[in-house]
């Protein structure tokens, strides 16, 4: 019984990951990774600092592999990816907006 389960995940394994592979899976990996480095980026800087911060990469990360992920969603005609990732990059863009703001302000005095 445990074989056969094993034999099945392999095989949904191989279907997904290898009989279906093409350009837009590639793709969605590549923007999965991208997206996935934001937490990576936002850790390392928490360490670093001794306390949680959010640098402006994350944004940086969350808004290019947001956007690679919505022209997936776009490519797949995937509606929740569409759906959620559109309204993740308008908060992704916005809040880049409002570093490069406070950025300009602090400069300015």
């Amino acid at each position: 019984m445990l074989i056969q389960y094993g034999q099945a995940l392999g095989d949904y394994l191989y279907d997904v990951f290898v009989a279906k592979f093409d350009f837009w899976l590639a793709f969605g990996l590549v923007a999965q990774l991208l997206f996935t480095a934001r937490f990576l980026v936002q850790w390392i800087s928490s360490e670093r600092a001794g306390r949680s911060v959010i640098p402006i990469a994350f944004w940086f990360f969350s808004m290019g592999g947001g956007l690679m992920t919505l022209v997936y969603g776009i490519a797949k005609r995937e509606p929740v990816i569409i759906v959620g990732q559109s309204m993740a990059t308008i908060i992704y863009i916005r809040n880049i907006m409002l570093i490069a703001k406070h950025r300009g302000k602090a400069s300015k005095t």
